[in-house]
């Protein structure tokens, strides 16, 4: 099972250090957040980079990257970076630092203009989720066409991880199941456009 972390936190600093930062960063725009305002006051949130789907901020696109490192409340933070934790390491070493880091990066921007194409005016989206389905994603074209790299424990784990995920993006509020399915397909797709050219 890859996804059971046994690293200490030195290890894990160590071996994953874009991850570690992604948490990190995470974590410090949070605080700055409470600390000017608080992490649900929508006004904060736009202040600090969240995207709104509204004139003139709708074509800030500088949005779709900053809106990937704002959470709105404690829990939506501890969860996203749960699953940061977790389920991101395997594949920072599958693909080294920094194809890992684009992939995450280009996910997320993916995942949030789709959410922005696809959700309804008005509406103000922030979130790691988006880059952490484009993970999602990476590991589903593994798991499909790589199967060899994928243990079957680790493949039940993320077939069950999408569906309960995809099923709660549709039927509970305040999640944008635009932005989770973009960053699914965007991860799918910069996965399968990384290894051709890595192949090549």
């Amino acid at each position: 099972m890859i996804f059971i972390r046994y690293e200490n936190w030195r290890s894990y600093l160590k071996q994953f250090p874009v991850t570690s930062t992604l948490i990190a960063v995470n974590i410090i725009m949070f605080i700055i957040l409470a600390m000017n305002g608080g992490s649900t006051s929508g006004e904060t949130l736009l202040r600090f980079g969240a995207v709104l789907k509204w004139e003139p901020f709708v074509e800030q696109t500088w949005r779709l990257v900053s809106a990937m490192f704002l959470h709105i409340g404690f829990e939506h933070l501890l969860f996203n970076m749960f699953a940061l934790f977790v389920f991101a390491p395997p594949l920072e070493r599958i693909l080294g630092h920094v194809r890992y880091a684009l992939l995450y990066v280009l996910s997320g921007v993916l995942g949030n203009a789709f959410s922005v194409f696809a959700s309804e005016w008005g509406t103000l989206m922030a979130g790691a989720s988006s880059a952490i389905y484009g993970l999602y994603g990476a590991y589903l074209f593994i798991a499909i066409f790589q199967r060899q790299a994928l243990d079957e424990a680790s493949r039940k784990t993320l077939y069950i991880i999408l569906g309960l995920g995809i099923v709660q993006s549709f039927l509970m509020t305040n999640i944008s199941w635009s932005a989770h399915l973009g960053g699914l397909a965007g991860g799918f797709v910069l996965y399968t456009v990384m290894r051709w050219i890595h192949r090549r």
